[in-house]
């Protein structure tokens, strides 16, 4: 799944529904969007959808097909409330959370705009985005 899992409306329905769909040692891969300091500052500034961090719900008001989301709502289920999540769905484990930042994601122009870095400047991107997570750390910002 790209960019489906924060906007889904009510996140219990689906993972009960996946669990009851997806066989026994398949997986669900997502790539979504997380909270870290460099992407509140993009999702608060450079981007349109909501990104509510603070929110107590594992999911939002309805609206029309991908009109709402939550682009906090990965990090909310996953990191945040983590043992919830391991509490309410047993049957899901998380394997690996790999955290891309967002600054190469940004530049690429996402999903839906035409990149504005041209290729050879990928490995210059994330060279910066190791030194962004490492400042992250040292600064004390907890996943």
């Amino acid at each position: 799944m790209i960019d489906v899992f924060h906007h889904i409306p009510c996140v219990k329905s689906f993972l009960t529904e996946a669990t009851r769909c997806v066989r026994a040692g398949s997986v669900i891969v997502m790539i979504e969007p997380w909270n870290t300091c460099w992407s509140r500052l993009v999702y608060k500034y450079l981007h349109h959808e909501q990104f509510d961090p603070a929110s107590k719900e594992w999911g939002f008001r309805k609206g029309g097909p991908l009109s709402q989301a939550n682009s906090a709502l990965p990090w909310i289920v996953f990191e945040r409330d983590h043992e919830n999540f391991k509490m309410e769905f047993p049957e899901w484990k998380i394997q690996e959370i790999e955290l891309h930042l967002a600054f190469s994601y940004l530049l690429s122009g996402g999903v839906s705009f035409r990149s504005i870095m041209p290729g050879c400047f990928f490995g210059l991107c994330q060279e910066f985005e190791k030194i962004s997570s490492a400042l992250e750390a040292i600064l004390g910002y907890v996943r």
